[in-house]
């Protein structure tokens, strides 16, 4: 049966459910307080990472988070403040970083990064879409023994969860891209990873959905719910707008926690910027690569290259904070020797914010406060990377088939 189905967000988390709903015969509307055209569905790495099996939340990550909150231009920054949710995510956050924590996320990364990774490649062939999708893998690169250590752990982790990957020589990576110049000890590949072009996959995507019928109301702010016993039914917006809804879907990112009060919910959340610096200058890198001592993102997309970094936990706000612009810029050149990041790179610099729960998992599924209420949120450095496979979850959530997994671990009603 068709249902009126509102989703909160215009990211590549809320187009992808927007995407799956409308192909199950849904009416489909999408809200989103920005014009669609900017923020951390743009600025992203690009890349399609099953690579990426250890949450955030690790053992050992809040301690080093204390350290780096001395430096200005540290990749992970906390910055404290006397702030209620904050203070409860905190808490939250550093109770997961544990042994326990990974074991648990450590599969349901994988299953999730491989089932969205597909369906970006079902997608391109089922739309025609002609968006950059390259199957090229990843590199993480090293220049200490101690990193070349710890990436040889993660490799052989990752080889017991069924991902192809391999430690590298520097003369190995070196003929892998010999137009650069490196400076590295060694690296790993994984080969199981892809990248694309985020910019010219969400103007196919937006295209298409508007085509097939989909409603898109930009530059509109949801303010309130109407509710009606444990349904919500309508969506108000700050032009006076009342949306009828069906079913509500919760895809807005960093910004889920400031709807907290008015459903009554107690999601932990907090946003996590992110900053890019494009280069249109011939750089020679042809591989997505990682720096890892420094903690920089390096992707060769379709017509120049992306420098992607940090992730500073400091509220909502869209300032540009230039020494982690610099930090970015700066770490480039000591691994590859051959690139320069111009000062007008750098003042074009844009940021994004991420979505981070506690444990590094996203919320998925209904809660138990609103019968038709479904989150789809808290995806952190990967929300890019898993938007497809949330949208046909979401999807199935929705039309109440079998999920394509198992959804419990990013219950949205779970305890920290």
């Amino acid at each position: 049966m068709s249902k009126k189905c509102v989703v909160i967000g215009g990211g590549i988390i809320g187009l992808s459910c927007a995407y799956y709903l409308q192909k199950t015969g849904h009416e489909v509307t999408v809200i989103d307080q920005s014009a669609m055209d900017s923020g951390a569905s743009y600025v992203n790495a690009g890349y399609l990472t099953p690579s990426h099996i250890i949450p955030l939340a690790a053992p050992g990550v809040m301690k080093q988070g204390l350290k780096w909150m001395l430096s200005s231009k540290s990749p992970l920054y906390i910055k404290p403040r006397l702030n209620a949710d904050f203070l409860k995510w905190t808490m939250a956050f550093n109770n997961s970083c544990s042994k326990e924590n990974v074991a648990k996320a450590i599969p349901a990364i994988r299953d999730i990064n491989l089932l969205s990774r597909d369906l970006y490649a079902a997608i391109k062939e089922a739309e025609d879409f002609s968006f950059q999708l390259e199957k090229k893998g990843l590199l993480m690169l090293c220049q200490s023994d101690h990193m070349l250590e710890e990436e040889g752990h993660t490799v052989a982790l990752a080889h017991k969860e069924g991902l192809p990957a391999k430690m590298l020589s520097a003369e190995e990576v070196q003929q892998k891209m010999p137009d650069t110049k490196l400076n590295i000890k060694g690296a790993a590949y994984y080969e199981c990873d892809w990248h694309t072009t985020p910019g010219e996959f969400m103007q196919e995507f937006k295209t298409l959905l508007q085509q097939n019928g989909v409603q898109f109301l930009k530059n509109e702010q949801v303010t309130d719910f109407e509710k009606q016993g444990e349904k919500i039914t309508k969506v108000q917006t700050q032009s006076g707008g009342q949306i009828e809804a069906d079913e509500v879907i919760l895809a807005t990112g960093a910004w889920t926690g400031t709807l907290n009060k008015k459903l009554n919910l107690n999601i932990l959340m907090q946003a996590g910027k992110g900053y890019r610096i494009n280069s249109t200058t011939e750089t020679g890198i042809t591989l997505p690569s990682i720096l890892c001592e420094a903690k920089v993102a390096i992707t060769p997309m379709n017509g120049f290259t992306r420098f992607a970094g940090t992730m500073e936990i400091a509220g909502i706000n869209h300032n540009i904070n230039k020494a982690r612009v610099d930090a970015i810029a700066q770490a480039v050149p000591r691994y590859f020797e051959n690139v320069t990041i111009t000062e007008a790179e750098k003042a074009d610099a844009q940021c994004g914010l991420r979505p981070v729960t506690p444990d590094g998992l996203p919320y998925i599924g209904h809660t138990s406060k609103w019968q038709n209420l479904t989150l789809a949120a808290g995806h952190a450095m990967m929300g890019w990377s898993l938007g497809p496979a949330t949208g046909l979850l979401v999807s199935e959530v929705i039309n109440g088939t079998k999920p394509s997994l198992d959804l419990s671990v990013y219950n949205p009603d779970r305890k920290f």
